[in-house]
């Protein structure tokens, strides 16, 4: 699991990435939740997504936007942090220039991140929200979604409550050509205490389906609740 450091619009940019060893190999970058809030690329459930992705064959990276651990530059309410997602992305096609995908998954105030990217990354097909927050942040602008993907929410989320988020994905599910699927994790909070192991199985069986039963791979050991650094 390599440490990798690269130029963001800010300055460097700190991340992890894991190289698949399958030549044409998906590409998949992980967004952590809020900067101000503890937010980091070492979150358990930004870590555990990781390596889920790579599990499946995935050239996966995750990274510290602008100003959190050893990433340059300052919080920019969102704006900046959605420059810094593009260029990872461009990091990761640059050094995967034949992957045959991309993905893109992100964690509350990540996911809504990865979803503005979404819609100016065409190349983009695939993605995972989890506990969007649709009742602080503006969604509008998914009109229309341009690919298939899955939210997974908790339904003890009391930061972005479900029913906040079932009107974004009721509108959502009624677009053509795309495929919008909606797990609930019963008995977790907007940060999936005690239940992230309920959610890495859905977002697993989601990528399961999706990739048509990938062979799994051997990955190095997860370090216990995420925390290795």
């Amino acid at each position: 699991m390599p440490e990798v450091i690269f130029t963001g619009p800010a300055g460097r940019l700190e991340g992890r990435f894991h190289p698949s060893k399958q030549r044409g190999a998906p590409i998949a970058v992980i967004l952590h939740p809020h900067p101000q809030f503890g937010g980091t690329m070492n979150n358990q459930i930004v870590y555990n997504l990781y390596y889920t992705f790579a599990e499946r064959g995935f050239s996966v990276l995750r990274f510290n936007f602008r100003g959190v651990g050893r990433s340059q530059g300052n919080f920019d309410h969102g704006t900046g942090e959605l420059s810094d997602a593009a260029a990872a992305l461009d990091w990761v096609q640059g050094i995967n220039p034949e992957a045959r995908a991309c993905w893109i998954a992100g964690v509350s105030f990540g996911s809504w991140i990865g979803m503005q990217l979404l819609m100016r990354r065409p190349e983009i097909e695939g993605f995972i929200s989890i506990a969007p927050p649709a009742n602080r942040f503006d969604y509008s602008f998914l009109a229309p979604c341009p690919s298939s993907g899955l939210f997974v929410h908790g339904d003890q989320d009391r930061v972005a409550p479900l029913k906040e988020v079932m009107g974004l994905i009721e509108k959502l599910k009624t677009q053509r050509g795309i495929q919008i699927e909606h797990a609930v994790v019963q008995g977790a909070n907007h940060f999936f205490e005690n239940r992230v192991d309920e959610l890495i199985e859905e977002v697993g069986n989601y990528l399961d389906r999706r990739l048509d039963n990938p062979v799994r791979l051997p990955t190095p050991a997860r370090a216990k609740k995420g925390t290795e650094d």
